[in-house]
């Protein structure tokens, strides 16, 4: 099958693999020539059982998870982690630190704030977001119960250039736009989490990967479903999971490892993302206000020399099939995010555009 589509570059919900919506839309009303669609079946059931251990172990298998970490399918996407985590894990001092450099580790931090004495440990929000702060700016409490940080910030496209050094002290992240996108050693988190609806797969699932020791500590309040190790206990399936979503994420996994894995779209993904920015660096219209060091290779922000055109913009990038560029509601500007499942053609058609657009208007 093979089917005409445009280029997506949303940040999320985001573009999924074509394969897999192709897949996907054949088995929709008959699975596996069983009459009805997956997301008919019981999550109890054999088959969707089978389904979801393989999609878990698939996703073992590209990212190298030790043993002695559980991976959780879990709802409420990355935002309801954001209160998960300190009911689950601010249980011993009271205390944790959060390292702000965006709009979603800021999110993160004001939410714990409900449950503990969070505590700033680095910002950027000064310099509007624009870079990550060094291992050295860093004011860790060793007696914190763990550190968060956000990897990568979809918003602003900014991106840590190193794993955070906490010592002791749990490191805690949320990957949500970046996980998949190249490799990474597990071993140095004890929890890892991330919202599906950009490299995993449609929106309604948050992937959790967390060290087995940091289970069992909630806080007594913690409703049932929040809590880690009821989840983990249960497979997941404590209630009704949301079945097709995490259906779509094991496609998603499959169609991965027949790419050839995370090192082989780490290399596409990094190809992709320097074109983009040596032609805005090098193109005297466009610019990127993220430090050099810092770079998101899934989000890439950029302003048009005259903010004027940025509604003309848009308007003929989308007649052009070049879709959602606009920057997020609270920056402004554009944005392309390229993750995983959007390919090294629609970077190039971009560029083109871009180019093209620029001659006209420059």
């Amino acid at each position: 099958m093979s089917t005409k589509r445009a280029f997506n570059f949303c940040a999320g919900p985001a573009a999924l693999p074509t394969p897999v919506l192709e897949k996907a839309g054949l088995e929709l009303a008959d699975w596996h020539g069983k009459g009805l669609s997956i997301m008919e079946m019981s999550h109890r059931s054999a088959d969707v059982v089978a389904v979801c251990d393989k999609a878990e172990q698939d996703l073992r298998d590209l990212m190298a998870i030790p043993d002695n970490y559980k991976v959780l399918f879990m709802q409420g996407g990355a935002s309801s982690q954001f209160s998960m985590i300190p009911l689950n894990l601010m249980t011993g001092s009271g205390k944790a630190d959060y390292i702000v450099t965006g709009q979603w580790s800021k999110k993160a931090w004001q939410e714990a704030k409900r449950y503990g004495n969070a505590v700033v440990a680095a910002s950027t929000e000064s310099n509007n977001f624009s870079s990550a702060p060094s291992q050295a700016e860093l004011v860790l409490s060793p007696d914190a119960d763990y550190v968060h940080y956000c990897p990568n910030e979809t918003i602003g496209g900014v991106a840590f250039d190193y794993i955070p050094d906490t010592g002791d002290v749990p490191l805690v992240a949320d990957f949500s736009s970046v996980l998949l996108a190249e490799p990474l050693d597990v071993s140095r988190f004890g929890m890892i989490y991330a919202g599906a609806q950009k490299n995993i797969g449609p929106a309604g699932l948050c992937v959790v990967i967390i060290r087995e020791d940091l289970l069992g500590k909630a806080q007594a309040c913690t409703p049932t479903m929040f809590d880690y190790k009821v989840c983990a206990d249960n497979a997941s399936m404590y209630n009704t999971p949301p079945t097709y979503s995490w259906y779509l994420a094991g496609l998603v996994f499959e169609w991965l490892k027949d790419l050839g894995g995370v090192d082989a779209i780490a290399e596409i993904n990094h190809r992709k993302a320097k074109r983009l920015y040596d032609y805005i660096d090098n193109s005297g219209f466009y610019a990127n206000p993220v430090a050099i060091a810092n770079r998101s290779i899934m989000n890439v922000p950029f302003t048009l020399a005259d903010s004027k055109l940025d509604k003309l913009f848009l308007q003929e990038s989308e007649a052009a099939g070049l879709l959602n560029l606009a920057g997020h509601r609270s920056v402004g500007g554009m944005r392309a995010s390229i993750y995983n499942a959007v390919p090294e053609e629609a970077v190039t058609a971009l560029i083109d555009f871009m180019a093209d657009f620029a001659r006209r208007n420059g």
